[in-house]
């Protein structure tokens, strides 16, 4: 996952609400037939489809290489969340991430000054590599959750496009800052530990504060990794679901509530470790295309 420190944008309890998906009559605005030939840049495919294929839900490769078939729609508004920045149709996801980011709103609606959540980029109609923005959310178990507390859940569109979320670090990530409450770290400790997820990616600082201040069980701090960017919203990835034999798992975090790694990140931020004057520069990865995607990713992107 390759994610840059600077200009990303960021990125349910009573009865569930469903999921909206696709009608089976619907048709997406790509319909191509796709062979193991087919070299187009998959972004280029997969950001031109409009909605999800049908059937039941389904996630296809890794989360940084591959689809997900049978994607279900985050209602763009509910009683505790609201999708923002929705002329990108990113608020799609396998069914699993679609009621865990309603389970976590709910949760959320319960911190004082929070009247639920601001949901970021989740994935695109049939997931794939995204024309900006991120390496992964491809298979439908990403979601990005805005730091900005909601203090109302009736932004309009226009809103939605305009309203920016909130930086939480102080001194290059190393710290929080002062917008940093209890609240956040009560919301991201739900999300942890919710069996359904993997992992949580927030900036060093956040994780360090976290560890500073839990006086609980602290085995929910092992899936909040350091990672850069990660100060105006917070990354949830979840496992796959049970019976995905085709979803591609992460390997688990190492072992241990990880705060000394997470010191290790910003102590590398105070004072950086001079440059290695024998490293190999790395090379660029190759763009992803369509032959190199998991062979069932050419179904969902041919399905109606």
């Amino acid at each position: 996952m390759r994610l840059v420190w600077f200009g990303l944008v960021i990125c349910t309890g009573l009865a569930a609400c469903g999921a909206e998906r696709a009608p089976s009559t619907s048709k997406a605005a790509t319909s191509v037939t796709v062979s193991s030939s087919d070299h187009r840049p998959a972004k280029s495919v997969f950001s031109g489809i409009t909605v999800a294929s049908t059937g039941e839900s389904e996630s296809f490769g890794s989360y940084a290489k591959g689809c997900v078939g049978g994607a279900a729609q985050l209602p763009e508004t509910g009683a505790t969340w609201q999708a923002m920045r929705l002329s990108r149709n990113r608020n799609w996801g396998h069914e699993t991430l679609v009621d865990f980011v309603q389970d976590l709103s709910r949760k959320a609606a319960t911190q004082s000054g929070w009247a639920g959540l601001y949901v970021g980029d989740m994935s695109q109609p049939r997931g794939g590599p995204m024309s900006s923005g991120h390496a992964s959310h491809q298979i439908g178990l990403d979601a990005d959750i805005w730091m900005l507390p909601p203090s109302r859940l009736n932004l309009t569109r226009a809103e939605r496009e305009n309203l920016s979320s909130i930086s939480m670090r102080r001194a290059g990530g190393a710290y929080v800052n002062s917008d940093w409450t209890p609240q956040h770290h009560n919301v991201i400790k739900a999300a942890a530990q919710d069996p359904r997820v993997a992992r949580i990616f927030v900036f060093p600082g956040a994780k360090v504060q976290m560890c500073n201040d839990e006086k609980g069980d602290r085995a929910w701090l092992n899936k909040v990794r350091p990672w850069w960017g990660h100060h105006y919203h917070f990354h949830v990835r979840l496992n796959c679901p049970k019976g995905d034999a085709s979803c591609v798992d992460q390997a688990p975090p190492p072992a241990g509530d990880g705060c000394a790694d997470a010191q290790t990140w910003v102590n590398n931020i105070l004072n950086p470790p001079p440059p290695n004057p024998n490293a190999t520069p790395s090379k660029p990865k190759p763009p992803i295309t369509m032959a190199t995607l998991p062979a069932q990713c050419s179904s969902v992107v041919s399905s109606h």
